[in-house]
């Protein structure tokens, strides 16, 4: 994937349940549009108020194509309006990076004992 959409959200601690329901929902509702998802990930040690998504694209016209899909999908702005009446994100940043090609799903490698 050539344009990976990170997407940093400030959540309120006490609706966590809420923002994994919010998650799933867009576990069908992105890859029907068109993005990769990678995942979204919520905070289980230490900090309790941040969350993140990330999407990938080919491109940045194929992000734009995504955008005017999901625009007109009923799910996804239904799952936009609920999370906007329960008030679970209370901030929303976007970033836009490239992965390092050679960096990229690396397997851990084992530590081996000296003999």
């Amino acid at each position: 994937m050539a344009l990976t959409c990170f997407i940093r959200y400030e959540i309120d601690p006490f609706q966590k349940a809420a923002f994994k329901t919010y998650a799933e929902n867009w576990g069908r509702i992105i890859p029907r549009c068109g993005g990769h998802l990678i995942g979204y990930f919520l905070p289980h040690e230490g900090t309790n108020y941040e969350a993140w998504g990330l999407i990938s694209f080919d491109s940045l016209s194929s992000y734009e194509a995504y955008r005017t899909r999901l625009k007109n999908d009923a799910e996804g702005a239904e799952n936009f309006a609920w999370a906007q009446r329960e008030k679970f994100i209370l901030r929303e940043e976007r970033t836009f990076v490239e992965g390092i090609q050679a960096t990229l799903n690396q397997p851990a490698h084992h530590a081996q004992r000296p003999t």
